[in-house]
């Protein structure tokens, strides 16, 4: 499971064009009409989701959500990489 993550905190990323996407109190769905998939975001992740709307560094999104959230950097940045590696690849972010 220790496999290297494909994006790393001077990555810059923004949302991939193409998705629809609709806020739903607070959390996102979403839908990829290419592959026919519906995705939906927690709070979290809709918070991310708007940090991400313009190109950004990992860093910058991590810094963003602990300035919003009680939650340590070591944490943070674990959780927001594991996260954006596995929308990158359902092929929700791009890498810039």
């Amino acid at each position: 499971m220790n496999q290297p993550f494909k994006i790393q905190l001077e990555t810059v990323i923004i949302q991939t064009t193409g998705l629809v996407a609709a806020d739903l109190d607070g959390e996102k769905a979403m839908m990829s009409v290419e592959k026919g998939k519906y995705y939906g975001l927690d709070a979290t992740g809709s918070c991310i989701w708007e940090l991400i709307a313009k190109p950004v560094t990992v860093k910058e999104v991590i810094e963003a959500l602990m300035d919003q959230y009680d939650v340590d950097e070591t944490t943070c940045q674990k959780d927001v990489l594991v996260f954006l590696n596995k929308m990158v690849d359902e092929g929700l972010v791009s890498i810039v």
